[in-house]
C-alpha cells in the first residue's frame, strides 16, 4: 500500500512538473485544492497532499495561507541571452494549421473521472466484439445531445461510431461503390484527404461551382452524392445559405441522391444563433458526419455518422470488413456526454476560442489593417486575404517567424475553376493559452 501510494504521488508530482515546464501551468496559477483534485482523480486526499509538498519543497509551487497553492513564480522560463522575446528559438514553433484545438485544455481530470465511473458500471459483455455499430450506450447519448445541440433528427438504431471521419468516408465510399455509384461532388476547396479516400474506392470527385455567396451545392444530375461542410465551409469559411440548402435537399430527393454532411466544427458558433445540421431537412437523404476531433482530442478517434434508415445495415456491413472502435473510450464518451460534462466543456471551449477569434480580428484591425478577414462567425479557423502574388512568399516568412500556417491554395481541388485569391487559412485552435499571444505576435510580424 504504501509503495503504491508513493507511485501515484511521484507520478502526480512528475505530471504537474511536465505541465509547468511545457507552460501548460503559468506562474501564478491557483491550483485545485487537494481534496478537489483528490475527487476529480479518485485518490486519496493525503496522496495529493503530500505530491503538493513535495513540489513545494522543490520550488515548484508556493503555498500561501488564504490563496491557496500557486505555481512559483521562480519556475517562469527566460529568453537565452541575446535574442529577443518575440524572436522564436530554434526549438519554437507556433502551430497555426487548422484542424486541431488546444489539446492542453484536453479535460484529464473529468474525463478520467467518466472513464472510473462508465468501466465501473460497464456490463461484462461490454468488452466483447460486441454490434459493429458501437456501444449502445453512446449511441443513445449521442442521440439526444445530437438532437439538442445540432437539431439532428436520429434514433440510436441508425447511429454508427467510426474511427473519425476518414472512417466513416471511407465506409460510405464502400457503401456508395456497392450501390454502383460513379461520382461524388465536392466542394472546390476542401480536404484533400477526403478525395483521395473517395477516388480509392473509383470515385469520381467533381468540384462545385464557388461564388460570391460560398458553395453552389447542386451537382449536375447523374451524380450520385455531394459531400458538404454547410454549417461552416471547410476551409473558406461561409454558411451554406437557406435556398441552397433547401435546393440541395431537393436534388437529392428528386434524383435519390445522397448528402454526405460533414459537421465538423458545427458545436463553435460564436456571432449569430446556431445553424443547425442540414440533417434535420432531409434524415431520409442526408448522412451526417460528426466528430470529437475538434471538441476533445483527434487522438480519441472518435466519430459518428447518423445514417438514413435505408442505408444502416449497409453501412454496418461494411464497416465489419473494415474496422472496429475501441470499446473503453466509446463508454468513456457516453458517461462523458450524458453527465453534462461534454456540454460544460463545449461552453467553455465556445468562450476561449471565441476570445482567440477576437484578439486576433483585434490585432489586424489595428496592426495589419488592409488584411480583410473572413470566415469568423464559427470553427476554428479564419482566412486572411492576401496580396496578389505574395502567399508564397508570406509562407516563407512564416516559417521563419516559427510559424506553421498553410496557405487557402493548398485546398483547391486541382479541376476547379475558381481560383481565390492568396490567402491565408489560419487556425487559432491549437496554441496553449500561454502560447497564443506569442503566436499571435508571430503572426502580425509577417502581415504588418
Amino acid at each position: 500500500m504504501i509503495r503504491a501510494e508513493g507511485g501515484v504521488r511521484r507520478a502526480l508530482a512528475a505530471a504537474v512538473r511536465e505541465a509547468v515546464r511545457a507552460g501548460r501551468l503559468t506562474p501564478g496559477t491557483r491550483l485545485p485544492s487537494s481534496r478537489r483534485l483528490a475527487d476529480d482523480l479518485g485518490l486519496a486526499r493525503n496522496t495529493v497532499a503530500n505530491a503538493y509538498g513535495d513540489l513545494v519543497a522543490e520550488g515548484w509551487l508556493t503555498a500561501r495561507g488564504g490563496s491557496g497553492t500557486l505555481v512559483t513564480d521562480s519556475m517562469i522560463t527566460r529568453p537565452a541571452p541575446g535574442r529577443s522575446a518575440a524572436e522564436p528559438s530554434a526549438e519554437t514553433c507556433y502551430d497555426l494549421i487548422p484542424g486541431s484545438p488546444d489539446l492542453t485544455a484536453f479535460p484529464r481530470a473529468a474525463w478520467l473521472k467518466a472513464t472510473r465511473r462508465a468501466v465501473a458500471a460497464a456490463p461484462d459483455d461490454a468488452f466483447g466484439y460486441g454490434d459493429p455499430r458501437g456501444r449502445p450506450e453512446l449511441r443513445a447519448a449521442l442521440a439526444d445531445h445530437l438532437a439538442r445541440a445540432r437539431g439532428v433528427y436520429a434514433s440510436p438504431e441508425h447511429i454508427l461510431i467510426c474511427a473519425g471521419v476518414s472512417h466513416g468516408l471511407q465506409i460510405l465510399s464502400v457503401v456508395l461503390a456497392g450501390r454502383a455509384a460513379r461520382s461524388v461532388a465536392v466542394e472546390s476547396y476542401g480536404l484533400g484527404g477526403y478525395r483521395d479516400l473517395l477516388a480509392a474506392a473509383g470515385l469520381k470527385t467533381l468540384p462545385l461551382p464557388l461564388d460570391t455567396h460560398g458553395t453552389d451545392p447542386v451537382p449536375p444530375d447523374g451524380t450520385d452524392a455531394v459531400l458538404l461542410t454547410p454549417a461552416h465551409q471547410f476551409p473558406v469559411g461561409t454558411t451554406l445559405q437557406r435556398d441552397r440548402r433547401t435546393a440541395v435537399v431537393d436534388w437529392a430527393r428528386r434524383t435519390g441522391a445522397l448528402v454526405l454532411e460533414d459537421d465538423y466544427d458545427g458545436e463553435f458558433q460564436f456571432d449569430h444563433r446556431s445553424v443547425g445540421a442540414l440533417q434535420a431537412l432531409a434524415p431520409d437523404r442526408v448522412v451526417y458526419l460528426g466528430t470529437a476531433s475538434q471538441t476533445l482530442a483527434p487522438g480519441l478517434r472518435l466519430a459518428w455518422m447518423v445514417l438514413p434508415p435505408t442505408l444502416t445495415e449497409q453501412a454496418v456491413t461494411a464497416k465489419g470488413r473494415i474496422d472496429s472502435c475501441e470499446v473503453s473510450s466509446q463508454l468513456t464518451m457516453a458517461e462523458f456526454i450524458t453527465s453534462g460534462a461534454y456540454s460544460r466543456h463545449i461552453r467553455s471551449a465556445r468562450r476561449r476560442y471565441r476570445d482567440r477569434r477576437n484578439s486576433l480580428v483585434t490585432a489586424l484591425a489595428q496592426q495589419a489593417p488592409k488584411v480583410r478577414v473572413t470566415g469568423t462567425a464559427a470553427g476554428l479557423h479564419t482566412v486572411l486575404s492576401l496580396p496578389p502574388g505574395t502567399e508564397q512568399r508570406v509562407l516563407q516568412s512564416a516559417t521563419r517567424q516559427g510559424l506553421k500556417v498553410v496557405g487557402l491554395s493548398r485546398y483547391r481541388h486541382e479541376r476547379s475553376r475558381h481560383v481565390t485569391a492568396d490567402a491565408l487559412v489560419v487556425g487559432y485552435g491549437a496554441p496553449s493559452d500561454a502560447m497564443w499571444p506569442q503566436a499571435l505576435s508571430a503572426l502580425m510580424q509577417i502581415l504588418s
